[in-house]
């Protein structure tokens, strides 16, 4: 239908609309009514007062069924909306306009799209408030050529020189991938306000031209906090961290989205402290977070392990008086699960009002990341009964826990569902889950076919579980394989190549593992900066790596250290010397 409507749009010369607007009568004098509907809060409300308006004879004035209409789609009941619109005899542009804008408002933009072809068959000239919303559902609905077609229409009626609805044609053009289209809507405005530029800086950052949108962001005469968040935004998106750190720094003033991007970027980019450092920084400054930044936290402590954090910022919610949302509650259930308190996980769990995909999600790996792989079984089937639809996530969770029991035939049949029963195609990390089961149960050769029958390449992860299903059941042949694939994907990664010496010794063959050393002696492969690891005392953090002295209590580390190494060696358990870790 909208490809008809399409033809129609393009078609309409609306020079040729010359009948005047049809008018049913003069505004209602009675303000209660209007008033009455701004502060409806129910349907129920809505329904009172239609029937009102049916007694009173006012169901026809377009101004109240302007404000009926609105009130509807406030609610999220625009279908109640289409039905007090059918009863109208001569509904005029405003009434238009409010039904298109309602039908975007609740997501239904193909709807709002046909309402302006039926608008403009009745004869009725568009507004400039009517095109603000149209634009919108053009991009809600992905929808250029009939976004062009209006486009034109705005040229020929002459509202090219509204700044609003210029400024939703960059946004639409933008959001559609034509950054070109955005930009010469940009550079022919007259006039720009403070809107017009941050549009325009969002649409260039969004497409990922974040050198273009800084440019624009130092030449815009007056930036508003809308303008540096949306920038910084754009640098969290390409992980450029340092960029939105300096932007954030810079900053004259910050609002709540200000901190709760910043909060997001270093959680994206796992700089976990910096983000519990911002998040503390925030509360200082006085700005009280919301239900995302929340949530962004917990996760934050999840990452680190930071129970005792944890546990204050769960203490927090619950005192500032946030709703235990499905967001909160699903970060909280993954936090608790990750930093080791299971028991706390389930309480969260079962004390949720409401539970979505993310909190089955969250309880099932927990369950599966504990050990307790037949009630993370359980809950999975529980979680099918209360008809909420599995994703990819969901079985990542179960195969993992599948494979922590040894369940492989359960395993391969979970597999099999995911694909006939779910439709949902098997990424690279379910079979990554597929392969490690495999492997740790000693089925190296159909690990092996399984890889090979991937339609996509392997990755060094993949290649590396089934190596460590080799080191396990001591299957050299199928090690090298692995080795050979790896020294390709990761040439620089040591631990590869140590786990194969590591197998060649065990068994007595010195010579393989002699020259298995001369190679990486050949391409320089040594072992990479060690990782760091975090331990939390009296809710703080400190974060130790190997050979690193920039702790304040380092001196008495290594000094403990040198204790504990001579004691190991007068109990004679000094490590073998070819022994690799």
């Amino acid at each position: 239908m909208l490809a008809n409507c399409q033809k129609t749009l393009t078609g309409i010369n609306c020079f040729s609309i010359s009948k005047p607007l049809q008018r049913t009568g003069l505004l209602s004098q009675n303000h209660s009514i209007a008033d009455q509907l701004k502060h409806c809060s129910k349907i129920e409300n809505l329904e009172c007062m239609y029937a009102s308006m049916i007694k009173t004879n006012t169901s026809q004035d377009c101004f109240l069924i302007n404000q009926f209409i609105t009130a509807c789609s406030t609610l999220g009941h625009v279908d109640f909306a289409v039905l007090a619109y059918n009863q109208m005899e001569n509904p005029n542009v405003f009434v238009y306009n409010a039904m298109i804008r309602g039908f975007v408002q609740c997501y239904y933009p193909i709807k709002a799209l046909e309402f302006y072809i039926h608008m403009l068959r009745v004869q009725l000239l568009p507004t400039s408030y009517t095109f603000s919303s149209l634009i919108k559902a053009c991009s809600l609905a992905s929808e250029i050529r009939f976004g062009e077609a209006v486009h034109g229409h705005i040229w020929r009626l002459g509202f090219d020189s509204h700044v609003f609805v210029q400024t939703a044609l960059v946004d639409f053009y933008s959001r559609v991938g034509r950054i070109t289209g955005s930009k010469r809507v940009f550079d022919e405005m007259p006039h720009r306000d403070a809107f017009a530029w941050t549009t325009m800086v969002s649409g260039l950052a969004r497409f990922g031209d974040l050198s273009s949108a800084r440019r624009l962001f130092d030449m815009m005469p007056e930036k508003n906090i809308a303008t540096w968040n949306t920038l910084i935004d754009g640098y969290a998106r390409l992980r450029d961290v340092d960029s939105a750190e300096n932007l954030f720094i810079q900053m004259p003033e910050r609002d709540i989205i200000s901190w709760t991007t910043m909060i997001d970027c270093y959680s994206q980019n796992k700089r976990y402290r910096e983000a519990l450092v911002v998040f503390h920084e925030m509360i200082k400054n006085g700005i009280s977070p919301d239900e995302v930044t929340m949530a962004t936290v917990i996760s934050a402590c999840a990452h680190l392990g930071a129970l005792d954090l944890g546990k204050e910022i769960h203490l927090y919610v619950m005192q500032n008086g946030f709703d235990l949302d499905v967001y909160i509650g699903s970060a909280l259930i993954d936090m608790y699960a990750k930093c080791g308190s299971l028991n706390r996980s389930l309480l969260v769990f079962f004390k949720l009002r409401e539970k979505n995909l993310f909190c089955w999600n969250a309880v099932i790996e927990g369950l599966a990341a504990h050990g307790y792989v037949e009630k993370a079984l359980t809950m999975f089937h529980k979680m099918e009964k209360e008809k909420i639809k599995p994703n990819g996530v969901t079985f990542i969770s179960v195969l993992s826990a599948c494979t922590h029991a040894g369940l492989i035939e359960e395993g391969r049949k979970i597999f099999e569902r995911m694909t006939f029963d779910f439709s949902i195609p098997p990424e690279i990390e379910h079979y990554g889950c597929m392969v490690d089961l495999l492997s740790k149960g000693g089925l190296l050769e159909e690990a092996l076919l399984l890889i090979r029958a991937m339609k996509f390449e392997a990755n060094a992860v993949i290649w590396g579980t089934l190596l460590g299903g080799c080191k396990l059941h001591k299957n050299l042949d199928i090690a090298q394989v692995a080795v050979n694939e790896l020294m390709v994907l990761e040439p620089s990664n040591s631990g590869h190549y140590s786990l194969l010496i590591n197998m060649y010794a065990e068994v007595n063959r010195w010579s393989e593992a002699a020259k298995i050393r001369d190679s990486m002696r050949k391409l320089g492969v040594e072992k990479p900066c060690p990782g760091s690891s975090w331990i939390e005392m009296e809710s703080v953090l400190h974060q130790f790596a190997a050979s690193d002295k920039s702790h304040l209590a380092s001196d008495e580390i290594y000094s403990l250290l040198e204790v504990l190494d001579g004691q190991l060696k007068l109990a004679d358990n000094v490590p073998e010397p070819w022994s690799i870790s």
